[in-house]
């Protein structure tokens, strides 16, 4: 009976323009992209929030060498307005994305890259091992990959793990992402799994790439958003508030923060 209840509430706090995204092939439809990224401008405060993630992005892409600039898995996001010189790319053909590009088969000469940007795309890639060698490939010596991505904190766990439609298994051994499907297939909790449980393995296993900075951040106000699917829970006027109260939480993050900002550099 809680079940049940609990269930009506969440689709209750749907969106109306989402209530009919139920399945696997609703999820995976390029029209479904194209309806995320009217959401994120509908939204004022997940627009911010996106704006956020891709100041993280230019922050962090300031000492890179001269070179390509690729996105991966840009779906409905709008980089390309803060990044001008951006290649957007997914792996469907979608309106205003300029590749089709699969993560495990780069289309780009070796040392050609410098620099990968990856905004909760990571965890959808099947096979991680066959990303990290492409990316190992194509960067130029110097040149990074940025990646924000669902991390593991007890918090996040309980979130990801009940309320979430994506998978989340912490436990899983292999960082491989079972299924097929493009957006409907994941593990929220792979990035956590490649960058903190197995940091060693990463190491040993891509001796050039070296990794910057494992930051996690933002507890709560993408689900404040609403994200995708759910209606905005709060004012588009309160993100500056609850950013502010984000940070004074700061000393919890290991506890509350959701997400996390991974910068890897190829050795020069």
């Amino acid at each position: 009976l809680l079940d049940g209840m609990f269930s009506w509430l969440l689709e209750l706090l749907k969106m109306p323009e989402t209530r009919h995204i139920k399945n696997i092939e609703n999820i995976d439809d390029i029209q479904t992209t194209v309806l995320h990224g009217n959401i994120i401008r509908k939204k004022g405060f997940l627009y911010k929030l996106f704006l956020e993630n891709y100041g993280i992005f230019k922050e962090n892409m300031k000492d890179i060498p001269d070179g390509l600039k690729i996105e991966l898995g840009s779906g409905g996001g709008f980089l390309k307005e803060v990044i001008n010189d951006v290649i957007t790319s997914d792996v469907l053909e979608l309106p205003d994305v300029d590749k089709v590009i699969f993560a495990e088969k780069i289309p780009y000469p070796d040392e050609s890259v410098a620099v990968f940007f990856l905004l909760g795309t990571l965890h959808h890639i099947k096979d991680p091992n066959k990303f990290f060698s492409e990316v190992n490939r194509c960067l130029k010596p110097g040149a990074k990959v940025i990646m924000i991505e669902p991390t593991n904190t007890p918090f996040s766990r309980l979130v990801f793990k009940y309320i979430h439609h994506e998978q989340f298994d912490e436990k899983k051994d292999s960082w491989q992402v079972d299924g097929e499907g493009r957006m409907a297939d994941a593990n929220l909790a792979m990035p956590w799994s490649i960058f903190s449980r197995d940091k060693k393995k990463f190491l040993s296993k891509y001796p050039d790439l070296e990794i910057l900075q494992v930051k996690k951040h933002t507890p709560f106000r993408w689900f404040l958003s609403g994200g995708m699917a759910y209606r905005q829970f709060v004012p588009s006027a309160s993100f500056g508030f609850f950013t502010k109260i984000e940070k004074l939480l700061s000393p919890f993050d290991n506890i509350l923060c959701s997400f996390m900002t991974i910068v890897i550099k190829k050795s020069e």
